[in-house]
């Protein structure tokens, strides 16, 4: 039995073209980290932050010679902010008798950033993760250079990325093993991993957004915009961050975690670099986003 005939005014029918599996070779090592990640048991805070401190330290070190993107002041603050509170710059210790042993987590005794940089391999755009480590005790100039390592083209072939390159030519059972195995050591975690992930979509209409970075805190920095902001009951504009924070609740409680956001919150709102230098701090000083009223 047959249908109608479709009439002149029918529409054609739909022709779709075959789908075509595309291998991912740039990116194997971000879907093995993925697959890691998936064990951690995130939970999402975030604020607003007024920049208007940091924006104008900014504006002074230009007006010296000197360029510090937002992203270092956030790693600048982060360094310090997680050496004040110990328990959020730890790592989730793995039990070698599962069950019979009580839950465990390693504390690091330096923070270690991971930060995300967005680039392209081979003609195909991917992620790689630059390590910033002892980052509690760096200063803005030396924050800055490490950035400046990991801009402009041929990143992927710095030594440090030797062993995602590796990772990306292995057939991929072994490229799992050997991601699992050089995670395996808390130890090793933050010469692999770093102790908290740090990635920003700054550059981007993006005003808040959350990931998980494989640490038991990520922050994911969004684009600073002029808002209204409340000061001394009177509506001011200021610029403002949206500022994520991503927790694993296996290391760390929502109270903890909320410290640490409320740590960075302050520190950035009242950025001091303790510079010596004329003309930047005085300029910084005179950008108060707590005035009284």
């Amino acid at each position: 039995m047959t249908g109608p005939r479709p009439g002149p005014d029918a529409a054609p029918a739909l022709v779709t073209a075959p789908a075509r599996v595309h291998p991912e070779r740039r990116r194997r090592h971000t879907l093995y980290f993925l697959e890691h990640a998936a064990r951690q048991r995130p939970v999402h805070l975030d604020t607003d932050i007024d920049m208007t401190r940091v924006e104008a330290h900014r504006a002074a070190a230009r007006a010296a010679g000197r360029r510090y993107s937002v992203v270092t002041y956030l790693l600048h603050a982060t360094g310090r902010v997680l050496h004040r509170h110990p328990q959020a710059n730890a790592a989730p210790a793995p039990g070698r008798l599962p069950g019979l042993r009580g839950p465990r987590s390693v504390r690091f005794a330096e923070v270690t950033a991971k930060l995300a940089l967005d680039r392209t391999v081979d003609g195909e755009r991917t992620v790689l993760s630059a390590l910033l480590p002892r980052l509690e005790s760096a200063g803005l100039e030396d924050i800055q250079q490490r950035i400046e390592r990991y801009r402009g083209p041929g990143t992927d072939r710095l030594p440090e990325f030797r062993g995602v390159r590796l990772l990306n030519r292995l057939p991929a059972p072994l490229g799992r093993l050997a991601f699992a195995a050089a995670v395996r050591s808390p130890a090793r975690r933050p010469a692999v991993l770093g102790t908290v992930a740090v990635s920003s979509l700054g550059h981007r209409p993006v005003d808040g957004f959350h990931s998980s970075g494989g640490t038991a805190v990520t922050l994911c920095a969004g684009r600073v915009v002029e808002r209204p902001v409340v000061r001394g009951g009177e509506v001011a504009v200021a610029p403002v961050m949206r500022l994520g924070l991503t927790f694993d609740h296996r290391v760390l409680d929502g109270a903890a975690a909320a410290d640490v956001l409320d740590d960075l919150k302050q520190t950035l709102e009242d950025f001091d670099d303790g510079a010596k230098e004329d003309g930047i701090k005085s300029l910084v000083r005179g950008a108060d986003p707590h005035p009284g009223p």
